[in-house]
């Protein structure tokens, strides 16, 4: 039976395998899937957290600021609202494959610009989760 700490690891594995593949969408020009990928990363990370700090019923859910509200109390920190507003960002971008006519809309109105700025944010947010491992 895995350990809370090797199940933490298992999301966090994940997590990483998304963020990097993020990182080579920016570089391929594929604005829509760096957001998407974004979220997917920081999506795993906050589950493999919540299972460390409630329990590995991990919620099946993927609104990034709900299931971090679910353990914020338990937090040694505070939250700074701009994780929240990035959280909040990402979460519109959570895509459902079974509506490709929103896929194909919003694919059109992401550009550079927001796609690298994610990036950033979301790899500042990556490293500030992984310390409020307990």
């Amino acid at each position: 039976m895995m350990t809370d700490d090797e199940k933490f690891e298992y999301w966090l594995d994940f997590a990483q395998n998304d963020l990097e593949t993020a990182e080579a969408l920016l570089k391929a020009g594929r604005w829509l899937y760096v957001i998407v990928m974004c979220q997917q990363a920081i999506e795993k990370l906050v589950k493999g957290l919540y299972l460390l700090y409630i329990n590995d019923n991990v919620p099946r859910i993927h609104n990034i600021r709900d299931l971090v509200n679910r353990f914020e109390d338990k937090l040694p920190v505070s939250v700074p609202p701009d994780k929240y507003a990035l959280f909040d960002a990402l979460t519109k971008f959570y895509v459902n494959d079974r509506y490709p006519e929103y896929i194909s809309k919003v694919s059109t109105l992401t550009k550079e610009p927001e796609a690298s700025a994610t990036m950033t944010k979301t790899r500042e947010a990556f490293a500030w989760l992984l310390t409020l491992k307990p």
